[in-house]
């Protein structure tokens, strides 16, 4: 008997859910950030999509968000021509950093000590967060805004994404431009792999993957839909996609293969990300949730328990936003020779 794949939904934003991000395992496991139109970034475990905090100060839509590998800090992009820095242990706002335009993306150099910004202003900023009183180093090329901008290879070089339908891979010694890459439309997401040096772009239809250190194309598949996230798994044998039609697709990194669909949310889908641990992927969407999905669908992982028939599962029901869950019911299930799942939801 196939095994239904049954989403946790993670409530609580009131607008699209535009952006998530993931940080590296901590000693407390890992953590997502999501960042939405409501103006309020959330922070929430990993691996069950508790709340854990959420971040006010902006003043409009919040475009981007990230956190750092050790989870501790944490930074937004937003429609109020700011970036901010934050304590994610605590949730103080630490710096606001002034932009000429909105704020598209945000992302931290692997010691936590610089912050790479770019927006609708077409320019790169990298910002000495221990010299918060020190001008930001620039880099223009860009013709029109940019929407994603990461460092790559090291921390050595930057990748960014623009409406002008170029990617470009810019070297931050010398803050000239090394490759640019041309494409059909403009990029919906970028997506850097350090473990193999892969760049995972989306476009129209299409979810390509290229060399980080070249642009060079590697592979490249269309999708039944216009795509707007993918996210390729640890291991590089599946990558997952969403887009307009509301579904979630996992392909075959070798083959290109549809091998699952998935309808969950009630609007196009905006961002989809893996976990650093390869066990699940979270979606962000318009209907303004985001959804946690298993990879291996029946793995008991997280609030996912799967259990033999006849064995007694204590169900939760979890209140995301209070960090409290509740004990609903006993099930006791014995009527079918199969393995059976049920999820906390």
């Amino acid at each position: 008997m196939a095994m239904r794949q049954t989403p946790l939904t993670c409530s609580g934003h009131t607008r699209p859910v535009v952006d998530l991000a993931f940080s590296g395992t901590t000693a407390y496991g890992f953590f997502l950030i999501s960042a939405c139109k409501d103006g309020k970034p959330m922070m929430r475990q990993g691996d069950t999509g508790d709340w854990v905090g959420t971040f006010l100060g902006h003043k409009g839509a919040v475009w981007g968000a990230t956190l750092n590998k050790d989870a501790n800090r944490a930074a937004t992009a937003a429609a109020d021509f700011s970036a901010k820095v934050w304590d994610a242990v605590t949730g103080d706002e630490m710096l606001t950093l002034a932009h000429k335009h909105i704020v598209k993306a945000v992302d931290f150099t692997q010691d936590s000590n610089n912050l790479l910004t770019a927006g609708q202003d077409k320019v790169l900023r990298i910002y000495d967060l221990n010299k918060t009183e020190a001008e930001p180093l620039e880099i223009s090329g860009h013709s029109s805004g940019i929407k994603k901008a990461l460092w790559c290879n090291g921390d050595k070089q930057i990748l960014s994404a623009a409406d002008d339908k170029t990617v470009r891979l810019w070297d931050r010694a010398s803050m000239t431009e090394v490759q640019t890459l041309n494409v059909a439309s403009p990029v919906s997401c970028v997506e850097y792999i350090p473990d193999g040096e892969i760049v995972v772009l989306t476009y129209g239809k299409t979810v390509a993957f290229h060399s980080a250190l070249s642009l060079e194309l590697i592979k490249s598949f269309d999708a039944p839909a216009s795509i707007n996230s993918a996210s390729l798994h640890p291991e590089k044998d599946v990558f997952v996609a969403g887009g307009d039609d509301f579904k979630l697709y996992k392909f075959d990194y070798n083959t290109g293969e549809d091998l699952e669909s998935y309808k969950g949310h009630f609007g196009p889908i905006h961002c989809v990300r893996f976990s650093p641990d390869g066990e699940l992927y979270a979606s962000g969407s318009e209907d303004g949730t985001l959804r946690l999905w298993q990879t291996t669908v029946g793995k008991t992982y997280g609030l996912w328990k799967c259990v033999l028939p006849g064995r007694y599962i204590l169900v939760f029901k979890c209140t995301f936003l209070s960090l409290q869950c509740d004990p609903l019911l006993y099930l006791n299930r014995g009527l079918d020779s199969s393995k059976e799942c049920f999820w906390c939801v």
